[in-house]
Parts: C-alpha cells; sequence; structure tokens
C-alpha cells in the first residue's frame, strides 16, 4: 500500500511540475530564432508582449492563458487537499473530492491546448506562421492525460490501513 501511494504522489507531482513548466516556459511556438508563448514573444536577445494580446480579438489567448493557470492551480489544491484527506478519511472511503480536483484540472489543460491548437495562427505575424509547435505545447498535451489519470486513479482508491 505504502507503495501504491509513493507511486500516486510522484504521479501527481509529476504532473504539476509539466504544468508548470507549459505554463511558463515561452516555448509554445518557434520559428528560426523566435519563440512565442501565452505571454511573450522572444528573439535570441529579448523578449517583447504579444501585441493586441489585450484586446478582444485575442480573447482565445486570454482564455489559453486563463485555463493554463487554473489547471496548474488546480493541480497544486488537489495535491493539497489529497494530503488533508489522506489523514481526514475514513477507513475504506474513496478520495472522490481529490479526483473531481484532479479531473477539472485536466480539462482546464485539454481546454487550454485545444483553443491553442484551434486558434494559434490568429495572433501570429506572418513572419511565426511557418513555425512549429514547441516544448511547451506538447508539455501541456502530455499534461493532459497525466493529470486525467491521476484524477482517474483518485477516483478508484481507497483509503487503507
Amino acid at each position: 500500500m505504502l507503495i501504491i501511494l509513493a507511486l500516486i504522489i510522484l504521479f501527481h507531482i509529476t504532473s504539476a511540475i509539466l504544468l508548470f513548466i507549459s505554463t511558463i516556459r515561452n516555448v509554445w511556438w518557434v520559428w528560426k530564432d523566435y519563440s512565442l508563448d501565452l505571454w511573450y514573444h522572444c528573439n535570441s536577445t529579448d523578449c517583447y508582449d504579444i501585441p493586441n494580446s489585450a484586446t478582444y480579438d485575442a480573447a482565445y489567448l486570454q482564455t489559453v492563458q486563463a485555463t493554463m493557470i487554473l489547471a496548474t492551480i488546480l493541480c497544486c489544491v488537489g495535491f493539497f487537499v489529497f494530503i488533508l484527506q489522506l489523514f481526514r478519511l475514513k477507513q475504506g472511503e474513496r478520495f472522490v473530492f481529490t479526483a473531481i480536483i484532479q479531473l477539472l484540472s485536466a480539462f482546464c489543460v485539454m481546454t487550454g491546448a485545444s483553443i491553442y491548437t484551434a486558434e494559434h495562427l490568429s495572433f501570429k505575424n506572418e513572419n511565426f506562421k511557418d513555425g512549429d509547435y514547441g516544448y511547451s505545447f506538447v508539455v501541456a498535451w502530455v499534461a493532459f492525460p497525466m493529470t486525467l489519470l491521476s484524477g482517474l486513479m483518485y477516483l478508484v482508491l481507497r483509503k487503507r490501513k
């Protein structure tokens, strides 16, 4: 039981780390010496705000920003709720509240990455349209099934002695 608990905690922490990396790093889109993330576009020397990112026309970018931040926060809150439930639940009960929080986090990651996939060309210059997805975008998509599986594991998991 202790090994299963350690693996679940490790899986949850790995999911949170992936969410932090995908939200913070500025490599969602790369082109030559340039990279774009959810807030900045950077060249080899400096980073600049994405033009018109605070306008109504870029509402989808703000949605991606919000859902990725929310996913990261929910994943961290889910971990603390799991630790609290570990000590407060009676024997045989399920970690349903933790599972719901993790599943909401997975939904937020899926929503943010899906919107970015559909709308990523809308807020870029013509120069950036020839680029490729960066590793932060891929890490966000890897974090989705990990948080989803983590939520499902918590849903099935029962507290034992």
